[in-house]
């Protein structure tokens, strides 16, 4: 898969706990333990003097986002997405099918059409599953979890989810915490991080997914095995009695270079989307809605990455941020009003293309990559 830490970490603001799913449901995270609590996310959230004034901006913009989301029909909200869910897997067949002709040309037709559903499913896929974006339902939203994070994805949904959530949106761009440098590999030079270690992804990512294994019960421990196991011998055996290969190693082979087609681009977009901008303190961040438009980017739109990763990805990155509950075409249908509604409060919407990206990073790479980005101290509004 390659969906390791980047993609699932979180979103709770800063006070540890709260996270809204907007229109919908509040749930309140303790450790582990997730409580329910039916209604509206009010204007003040039940806070009180100070605080209240502390989070006006996010509770204005809040309320119009949520204004959209009740207006939204079930398919806005996440019908579309899953839709695309479902395109991905009934390309599996034809791609398999096609995967076994002699033809050259149908040959790569299958590898390419593999490849583009596993990205699908295991970045967009198991990015919503994480955000508990496909189901209203918890158990729905715990059973998909499971089914893209373990089965599609190979790695653990606990650790998924504990990384992305409860970290990397908890504490965006917090330097030691949410920083993004699970992503950093100092030790290898700038060529071979951003063009060929990419590439290994598929093969890290389960072994990375059974050191996350330790300390757990047994039982988790031999679910997640089983599950992970589960989606890697499903394909082997696909490849093997229905695409007709001969050979363990060339299934195998298959296997790889599909997982890892978009394996480059990927690690791309969760390193050009933070690092590089605003670092905070852990001692010293600024509140939610500046933390998250100092410390987040958005790429422009994508005709390939914006439908395979998933907008909030790409180019709603902000957005997801903000409202990381939302699916993405939610993100993308709210996006006009959260950048007209920063804009106005003249908080920063950073945008920038891919290729500008690119070029800084590979410019830059010793700073931004090999040292740590020093701290941002955002005067006036701590």
């Amino acid at each position: 898969m390659q969906n390791v830490p980047e993609e699932w970490r979180g979103a709770r603001d800063e006070r540890g706990g709260r996270e809204g799913r907007i229109g919908e449901t509040l749930v309140k995270r303790k450790g582990d333990h997730r409580e329910e609590m039916k209604g509206e996310w009010k204007e003040n959230g039940g806070m009180c003097g100070e605080e209240v004034e502390k989070e006006s901006l996010m509770m204005e913009l809040t309320r119009l986002v949520q204004k959209i989301v009740k207006e939204s029909s079930w398919w806005e909200r996440r019908g579309i997405d899953c839709s695309i869910l479902a395109a991905a897997f009934l390309c599996l067949p034809p791609a398999f099918l096609l995967l076994g002709s002699s033809q050259v040309q149908l040959f790569l037709a299958g590898m390419l059409l593999m490849g583009v559903a596993h990205a699908v499913i295991t970045v967009k896929g198991t990015h919503l599953a994480s955000h508990g974006a496909l189901s209203e339902s918890q158990a729905w939203g715990k059973f998909w979890a499971v089914f893209f994070i373990e089965i599609c994805g190979s790695f653990s949904a606990r650790a998924g989810i504990q990384g992305h959530i409860k970290m990397h949106h908890a504490h965006t761009n917090v330097i030691g915490l949410g920083d993004s440098s699970v992503w950093k590999v100092p030790f290898l030079p700038r060529t071979v991080y951003l063009f060929i270690a990419p590439l290994t992804v598929p093969i890290i990512t389960p072994l990375v997914a059974l050191a996350h294994l330790r300390g757990h019960s047994l039982a988790h421990i031999l679910r997640t095995v089983l599950m992970v196991s589960l989606g890697l011998y499903s394909q082997y055996w696909l490849l093997i009695h229905v695409s007709g290969f001969q050979s363990p190693h060339s299934a195998l082979l298959c296997m790889l270079v599909c997982r890892a087609m978009f394996s480059v681009p990927y690690i791309h977009v969760n390193i050009f989307q933070h690092i590089g901008l605003d670092m905070f303190s852990p001692t010293r961040r600024p509140k939610r809605i500046y933390q998250m438009t100092h410390g987040v980017l958005n790429l422009p739109r994508n005709v390939v990455l914006d439908w395979i990763f998933g907008h909030s990805l790409i180019n709603c990155h902000v957005e997801h941020h903000l409202f990381p509950f939302l699916s993405d075409n939610m993100c993308l249908k709210v996006k006009p009003v959260v950048s007209k509604y920063l804009t106005e409060k003249r908080l920063p919407y950073q945008q920038d293309n891919y290729l500008s990206r690119l070029q800084l990073f590979f410019n830059k790479y010793q700073e931004l990559m090999v040292f740590a980005p020093p701290i941002t101290e955002l005067v006036g509004v701590q």
